[in-house]
């Protein structure tokens, strides 16, 4: 009688279960490789956004121009700022514009002459400026600078974010005179 050359039912199914075993897990593993890549182009795209409205917003203030001829004075309180700043123009001068930053359905909007407003930040539940009166250790802060001739010495802004986050904020003014 001649050897039995085969698989026995049992074992076809113990090797098909494994089988799938194998594939399901390599199946979660791409899912989970893709939502973690997903994941880290988001975290990058609101990074990138808050790096790159910092120094647009750092720019602003340095830029900022009070008394000036195309001026019409620096008017802050605790929950918007409205000045005059020399913005860079698509063709590469520039030129006067009136900045407004405001919070509006939690985002931070930069609108003002240009035309289209600015998106700086997202999901933000809160904002708070603050304006530095003079130098010094004990120097105080205020929630309203409205002057047509003068700007404060710096701008303090704090957003409230989501869980209770309060990001702090510190922009200087330039020098004039």
């Amino acid at each position: 009688m001649a050897p039995n050359r085969g698989f026995t039912l049992l074992e076809v199914i113990l090797a098909l279960a494994v089988g799938g075993l194998a594939v399901l897990t390599a199946e979660r593993l791409f899912v989970a490789a893709g939502d973690g890549g997903r994941a880290l182009a988001h975290s990058r795209q609101h990074l990138d956004r808050d790096a790159n409205a910092r120094r647009w917003l750092e720019a602003t203030f340095l830029s900022l121009d009070v008394g000036g001829s195309a001026a019409s004075g620096f008017n802050g309180t605790s929950d918007r700022v409205r000045f005059t700043s020399w913005q860079l123009t698509s063709g590469g001068w520039f030129e006067p514009r009136q900045i407004d930053l405001r919070l509006n359905d939690a985002r931070i909007i930069a609108g003002g002459s240009s035309g289209e407003p600015l998106i700086l930040a997202e999901n933000i539940s809160d904002i708070a400026f603050d304006y530095l009166l003079q130098l010094g250790a004990e120097a105080p802060w205020v929630n309203q600078w409205i002057s047509t001739v003068s700007a404060p010495l710096a701008v303090r802004l704090r957003l409230g974010r989501e869980h209770g986050v309060v990001d702090t904020l510190l922009f200087l003014i330039k020098e004039r005179g």
